[in-house]
């Protein structure tokens, strides 16, 4: 991402953004009021923490096969697990939101694409527990270091393949694997985001949740994301400049919100 990219697209997200106060949808400000503006303190709150300063304090160094669209931090395949901790993965913040919209949707199935070192993991596995969550990565280091964090802190209810997402997708059949959630944070590129969408399209239900990360990471992604909003099966999508949430739901007319999160 440009500099100047990112700061025209977040000049236009401010411009064009909104609380609740300019949400009509009863559906979107419910999720808006009760999920996305939840300020109240939760208790595993303080167990992501925990599980971030476990990495945050892992000076060892780890070989990242990077099959994505690159990092805009690091020049070296051989990396740092406190460093990508600290600039790759998902922000405090935003691994709070990712917990609260688990909990307030209790998805049964989860699909994450890009484990990376676990972070949003946790956070999905700790806001529903009953989950049956399964979680993608494509390097075998750094799927190992999420494997040993997913073990200390006793998070049982996922399953972590190490696997090309793409071989995956088309491998496991859509009507086995009905995830009624799945965050998309694998590889940053137009062409990939959207064959992970059409691959994944057969699977959809009314209750479906897709959210995909770094919307406006590039032209092209936020290229990719217009035309996911734009295909006739999604109905409702909310931009909150880092995410694009996708909603499917039948009934609602389509609509697009622009939300400060």
């Amino acid at each position: 991402m440009t500099l100047f990219f990112a700061i025209k697209s977040y000049i236009k997200f401010l411009w064009d953004s909104k609380n609740q106060h300019g949400v009509h949808s009863p559906f979107v400000f419910d999720l808006v009021t009760k999920c996305f503006y939840d300020k109240t303190s939760k208790p595993e709150y303080t167990t992501l923490k925990k599980f971030r300063n476990e990495l945050l304090q892992n000076k060892s160094s780890i070989e990242v096969s990077d099959f994505g669209a690159g990092s805009r931090v690091f020049k070296s395949n051989r990396r740092q697990i406190s460093k990508i901790a600290q600039t790759a993965g998902i922000s405090p913040k935003r691994e709070e939101l990712l917990f609260r919209i688990a909990r307030y949707f209790q998805p049964d199935s989860i699909l994450e694409i890009g484990t990376s070192l676990g972070l949003a993991t946790s956070a999905l596995s700790l806001g529903h527990p009953k989950a049956k969550i399964t979680t993608l990565e494509g390097c075998p280091e750094t799927a190992c270091i999420a494997k040993e964090n997913f073990q200390k802190f006793q998070l049982q209810n996922i399953q972590l393949q190490v696997t090309e997402f793409s071989t995956y997708l088309k491998n496991h059949q859509p009507s086995t694997n009905n995830h009624q959630l799945i965050y998309f944070d694998g590889n940053h590129s137009k062409e990939a985001t959207i064959q992970y969408f059409e691959l994944l399209l057969p699977t959809i239900t009314n209750e479906t949740v897709w959210i995909f990360d770094d919307i406006h990471w590039s032209a092209a992604m936020t290229e990719a994301w217009e035309t996911i909003k734009k295909h006739p099966k999604v109905k409702v999508t909310i931009d909150t400049f880092q995410w694009g949430l996708v909603f499917f739901r039948s009934e609602q007319k389509k609509e697009h919100f622009t939300i400060r999160v």
